[in-house]
């Protein structure tokens, strides 16, 4: 029997896959999910406390010249993907890859 991301057994068929999710929907068998997920919990609550920290910590001016690099990196690559677009339009090709959907996002 196949094992889940956490160790729980699961079957290796689809039919016996859906007869263990209604067992487990109807309350008929147990969810075998291991109750430790293996995290130290100690490190999650300092990861939570570090962006806590650093919000803090920032000034209102380095919050604003952060963000504004974000926006100059989402305008240079939205910048560089019309010039590609424009670029296969012009030698005429007529399929451009579409657009990603997290266009703005700032990495």
């Amino acid at each position: 029997m196949p094992k889940g991301p956490k160790g729980e057994k699961r079957p290796s068929d689809v039919i016996g896959n859906a007869v263990k999710v209604m067992r487990i929907a109807v309350a008929e068998d147990a969810d075998e999910a291991p109750p430790d997920d293996g995290k130290n919990k100690a490190a999650q609550e300092l990861g939570r406390m570090g962006g806590k920290a650093r919000t803090a910590k920032l000034s209102d001016s380095s919050t604003i010249l952060a963000s504004a690099r974000c926006v100059c990196i989402a305008l240079k690559k939205m910048l560089i993907r019309q010039i590609a677009r424009s670029a296969a339009m012009a030698l005429g090709e007529t399929h451009c890859t579409p657009e990603p959907r997290d266009r703005f996002c700032c990495t």
